[in-house]
This record gives C-alpha cells, sequence and structure tokens, in this order.
C-alpha cells in the first residue's frame, strides 16, 4: 500500500542519485565511480519476464560499459513474502535491460522489517542466493553534526526517517534543515518536503516546526507553499458550503474536481460565481 513514509523514501532515494550514490557507498561500499553519470531510469522491468514487474525505482551510474552499475531501490514497510519471489526477477530484467551489474537496495524504516528483509533468498541455483542490501536503524546513525550532514546529504535524510523515535531527534532534524541549505534551494525544499511527509507524530511536528521558522530561504519557499496549500484547502470548504447552501447538486465528479484543485485564483472565481449560478455547469464555463 502506498503511504506518505513510502513515498516519501522514495523521493529522497530518487531526487539526487548522486546524493543517494553517497550514501549507498558510505554504507555498503559500492563501486560506483565518484564522477560518473547518473539518472533515474524507468522502474518498469517487465520486459524480459511475462508478468509485469515493477520496482520502486531503478537508478543507472556509470556512461561506460566497464563502470556501469544499476541500483533498485525498494521501500518496505512491513514483511511481504512475495518480494522474495520478484526482487531476483527485478535484478535480472535491469541487467538484461541495461547490460550492467545489478544490486538491489532495501530500505525499512523499523527494525523488524530491517531484519526481515536482510535475509536471504535461496534462489534454488547452487552458489546464487540473495542478500539484499538493507539500509534501516541499525546501519544509518543519527547524525547531529551539520558538517556530517552536508558531507552526505542523502544520508542525513533517510537516518531522520529511520531515527526518528531517537531520543534527539530534534537535534538531528536541526542538523538536517541547516544542512539542506548548501544545496539549491529548489532541491533543499523537495528533500524538506519528502521527510516532512514521511516521518509521524511529534517527529513530523518538529520538522513542520522548524520548516516554518524561515531561517533559510528554502524553508521560506516551503512556509509559502504551505500556506498557499491551507489557503487553498479554507476556499474549498467554503465553496463546497456556499453551494450545498444554495442547494447546487454536485456529482462525484464535480465534487473531486474541486477538492482536488489547488488553484486558489480558479477557486476564489468558482466562489464569486457561486452567487450568480444556478447550476454547477455554469459554475465550470
Amino acid at each position: 500500500m502506498i503511504t506518505p513514509l513510502h513515498e516519501g523514501l522514495v523521493g529522497i532515494t530518487t531526487l539526487d542519485p548522486g546524493h543517494t550514490a553517497h550514501m549507498l557507498r558510505a554504507l555498503f561500499a559500492l563501486p560506483i565511480p565518484v564522477e560518473s553519470e547518473a539518472s533515474r531510469v524507468c522502474s518498469d522491468l517487465s520486459e524480459a519476464v511475462p508478468a509485469p514487474f515493477r520496482a520502486d525505482a531503478a537508478l543507472l551510474y556509470g556512461d561506460e560499459p566497464s563502470t556501469k552499475l544499476g541500483v533498485i531501490v525498494e521501500v518496505q514497510l512491513s514483511d511481504d513474502k512475495e518480494k522474495h519471489w520478484s526482487w531476483l526477477s527485478y535484478i535480472a530484467s535491469l541487467r538484461a535491460r541495461d547490460e550492467c551489474p545489478v544490486c538491489l537496495v532495501v530500505i525499512c524504516p523499523d527494525r523488524a522489517t530491517a531484519r526481515w528483509a536482510s535475509r536471504p533468498i535461496e534462489t534454488g541455483h547452487p552458489g546464487l542466493t540473495l542478500t539484499p542490501l538493507v539500509v534501516g536503524p541499525d546501519n544509518t546513525k543519527a547524525i547531529t553534526d551539520v558538517a556530517e550532514a552536508v558531507g552526505n546529504i542523502g544520508l542525513a535524510a533517510v537516518s531522520a526517517i529511520t531515527q526518528s523515535n531517537h531520543p534527539e531527534i530534534a537535534e538531528i532534524l536541526a542538523a538536517l534543515t541547516e544542512a539542506l541549505d548548501s544545496l539549491d534551494t529548489g532541491v533543499a525544499r523537495r528533500y524538506a518536503e519528502y521527510v516532512t511527509v514521511a516521518l509521524k507524530g511529534n517527529a513530523q511536528k518538529e520538522m513542520e516546526r522548524l520548516m516554518a521558522t524561515e531561517t533559510y530561504r528554502y524553508q521560506g519557499e516551503y512556509a509559502q507553499s504551505l500556506r498557499a496549500e491551507g489557503r487553498a484547502e479554507g476556499e474549498v470548504k467554503l465553496l463546497l458550503i456556499f453551494l450545498e447552501s444554495r442547494g447546487i447538486a454536485l456529482s462525484d465528479g464535480d465534487r473531486k474536481r474541486i477538492t482536488t484543485c489547488g488553484d486558489v485564483a480558479r477557486l476564489e472565481l468558482w466562489a464569486e460565481r457561486a452567487a450568480l449560478v444556478s447550476t454547477v455547469e455554469e459554475l465550470f464555463a
């Protein structure tokens, strides 16, 4: 099931493949050349197998045949025995498609799932055993030093989630938010967004509080986007209440069109029209 935690972690690992490479070199000593080209490639790995297989993400490093390396990224939030059958297919399909070595990285925010994902998978062929490379709470330290976070942004962002229950989570998030200021503002804002949606409870509230401080430029942009979202939500609620009070019937499609609109100017226009129209068709005209 797709969740904010799942999507946040996928976003972090695919936002900048170079930062992800730095994390993977630090955790698993993967032979990813430092100066190699990096890109996100299609994660639909169905071409070489009869059934559809789609990984969470697939990254390709290197531009020379001798240095190319494929990395499949999977986010696991719980045990899923079916993955023990499909993960090897992911590797085989990407390997055949891009003609390069491929490894599997599984990110697990909790220890129980990380232990499950770390188990060797016997394929049945002598000598061919798949042992996933697992990123979890036990091999991602709590990074509270800003310089260390700057040195490995990808790892710092993932660690903020895998260590979200750590007693020093406030210090971890403070170091991360300051370290993000070393990046392009657009990239920094997206990292902050992915981390925020992936966190839960008090950790998420602390990250939201830090984002509202507007100490750095990217935080100001993030806070502005949150305010715009909040304003849009308010306009949607008022518009729906007004239409209901006037007895203007809405189909499920009409309601969805209104509730999914994030354009404040358009919502304001609809609100102005709502006082004059008698049908929803006139509202959207």
